[in-house]
């Protein structure tokens, strides 16, 4: 953590390792254990965290023979919320990576536990992330007194700025007391004497008619949750959503996620099916009513784009992207949310016809200005336009910041892409063989490839130099992805194509249009064990393929009973599995190309080695020191 601490924290400010403490005592209390979480900045600089939970355990680890309280700052994957069968410390939590308060103690100089718990108080402390007091015990604590406080003192050196930025520690810890309802947060700053507090009776609701400060509203505020029961066949007992929706006139638009009281800047799945319930709703209620207007197509943008919202989901076993999980990855969180938002917001707005009505002219009026928009874009457009090329599937809107083109290898990949893509803004081109190395290709010899002039055409640009003033105006897709099998064979068309882009077309990657999909290589199905139905895993690679099922095991689902399937590659994959793992934008993985580190020049030489024909002794000098790094499937 200490050499590469970017992959498990934020090194702009020491925020995020302070949140992984925070995040601890918030998990206790939607566990049920807490009533008060209280934070204090000290005049040293160092910062404490205390609550009024269960106390972490101090007893020795069965296993590694060690008091437990250790293990959790010390080691990762040592939490208590990775157990989710009876017994285990949490049903639904914040963090399943394993990290957590370990890197709050890796990137600190010194860290101090304090736990009271069974009547007694003990006290364990760190340095740079090392043990320099064992736990001891302390004068007793009264019968009555429980909790954990931990206070850190942030090693500056692995941070831009040591300073804590106050705006986004106010809101984190606001965002809890709203999202734990009756819960006490306070924030204490020794240097000045200031006391905050945070106690929210209402809510969801009251934050967000608080943070929307009177705005006028188009419809009443709509809110509700709702979680899954113990007999259903779908999801876990608890997992669900609660949700407070507000539709403004005019204004700025507030919008928060959390999963598990996390704060998911970055949106997810989650937001994605709050999204979609939501659209689906209000378009079947205006199909219903004969609202929507001759030649007007309603869009999940035209309802959502008035609308303000805080959501909390809880989802039992959360994936994230990235360590400091600023979005939520997981699948089945867009049909867990859309589900019940859609089923709510569909008996409210039939219970309340008035205001179903104003919400769906609402959405009318912002379909039909965005149609007239793009017909502005269109007309500019229409003039020497040049014939698309044959095998293009092209998408419905001309939108180049909705729309996006897959270059997909193969005649069949091509097939299931267009059957499951979604025909309103993704087109599909399907590549015959491989395309041709244009490192060293002249541009104006270039079109004499049937691929390359077909890619071309289609994108709308013409191929251009670094230091050329490109026209990016035709740029007919804002999205341009490389969709290939995740084999050698499929390394390969990339390749080809990113030097293609990066030779020829440089504008298009510093602009960042273009992106690489990746598709998974296996998929894991999983019977129904416990509390969780039976479930359909999709891994990107081997590594992937061993973490799900070391988590399987975990979880208790008993050993080989799952299956594994190998896609050989995308031709294989039905429509509806290309578009969930590949083409869906709540769920897929997409890669966008920039420019790494070392920068253009560094970029061109390493192209130079790769693509070049007269460079065979070099790229065997390379291979023969970079082959060990290979992985390779036996």
């Amino acid at each position: 953590m200490r050499q590469r601490p970017g992959m498990y924290t934020r090194t702009d400010n020491p925020l995020h390792i302070l949140q992984e403490v925070i995040d601890n005592a918030a998990d206790e209390a939607l566990a049920g254990f807490v009533q008060q979480i209280k934070v204090t900045m000290h005049a040293d600089g160092s910062v404490s965290i205390e609550d009024d939970g269960r106390g972490i355990p101090v007893g020795l680890h069965p296993e590694e023979h060690a008091p437990v309280v250790e293990l959790v700052f010390t080691r990762l994957h040592a939490g208590g919320k990775f157990d989710k069968k009876a017994g285990g410390a949490y049903a639904f939590s914040g963090g399943l990576h394993g990290v957590g308060v370990s890197v709050t103690n890796a990137l600190s100089t010194r860290l101090e536990v304090r736990v009271w718990r069974d009547g007694r108080t003990h006290e364990l402390v760190f340095a740079n992330g090392d043990v320099l007091e064992p736990l001891r015990e302390l004068e007793p604590a009264g019968r009555r007194k429980t909790g954990t406080r931990v206070r850190v003192w942030p090693d500056p050196k692995y941070f831009d700025s040591a300073a804590i930025p106050m705006a986004e520690l106010v809101h984190a810890l606001r965002s809890k007391a709203v999202l734990l309802n009756g819960i006490k947060v306070t924030l204490l700053i020794e240097k000045t004497g200031e006391t905050r507090e945070w106690q929210y009776q209402e809510g969801l609701r009251g934050y967000l008619e608080e943070a929307l400060d009177d705005a006028e509203k188009i419809i009443p505020v709509f809110e509700g949750k709702q979680y899954a029961a113990d007999d259903d066949e779908s999801y876990a007992p608890g997992e669900g959503a609660q949700w407070v929706v507000i539709w403004t006139v005019d204004g700025p638009v507030v919008r928060e996620s959390y999963v598990n009281l996390i704060s998911t800047t970055a949106g997810g799945t989650h937001e994605a099916g709050l999204r979609d319930g939501l659209f689906n709703a209000v378009k079947s209620f205006a199909e219903l009513h004969s609202l929507v207007p001759k030649g007007v197509k309603l869009l999940p943008e035209d309802v959502f784009a008035r609308a303000s919202f805080v959501l909390s989901a809880k989802v039992l076993d959360p994936q994230f992207q990235g360590q400091i999980k600023e979005r939520l990855n997981s699948r089945d969180a867009v049909r867990l949310v859309s589900g019940f938002a859609k089923n709510a917001l569909d008996l409210w707005l039939h219970a309340n016809v008035e205001y179903g009505k104003k919400l769906a002219e609402s959405a009318i009026r912002q379909a039909q200005a965005r149609a007239k928009s793009s017909q502005k874009v269109e007309k500019r457009k229409s003039s020497g336009v040049a014939v698309l090329p044959g095998k293009l599937t092209d998408c419905e809107s001309s939108d180049a910041s909705r729309t996006e083109v897959f270059l997909v290898e193969g005649d069949s990949a091509g097939g299931s892409a267009k059957m499951g893509r979604d025909k309103g803004y993704q087109a599909v081109l399907p590549l015959r063989g491989k395309v041709l190395n244009s490192w060293e290709v002249d541009r104006d010899r270039l079109f004499a490839n049937n691929e390359i002039h077909d890619i071309a055409v289609a994108i709308g640009v013409d191929p251009h130099g670094p230091n050329d003033s490109a026209d990016l105006s035709g740029l007919r897709y804002g999205r341009v992805c490389i969709l290939s099998d995740a084999d050698v064979d499929g390394s390969h068309i990339q390749v080809l194509l990113l030097t293609l882009f990066f030779r020829h077309f440089p504008k298009l990657v510093e602009a960042g249009h273009v992106y690489v999909a990746r598709p998974p290589l296996f998929r894991v199905d999983v019977p129904a064990a416990g509390k969780r139905p039976a479930r359909k895993v999709y891994c990107l690679d081997q590594g992937e393929l061993e973490a799900v099922q070391d988590k399987l095991r975990k979880e208790g689902v008993r050993e080989a009973s799952w299956s594994i399937s190998r896609f050989k590659g995308l031709g294989e994959m039905s429509a509806e599995q290309l578009w969930d793992t590949t083409m869906n934008p709540d769920t897929r993985r997409l890669m966008p190309v920039a420019y790494g580190e070392p920068g253009i020049a560094a970029t061109t030489q390493m192209f130079d080695m790769l693509m070049g024909k007269g460079e065979s002794a070099q790229r065997r000098v390379w291979l023969e020191e970079k082959g060990n790094l290979a992985e390779v499937d036996v």
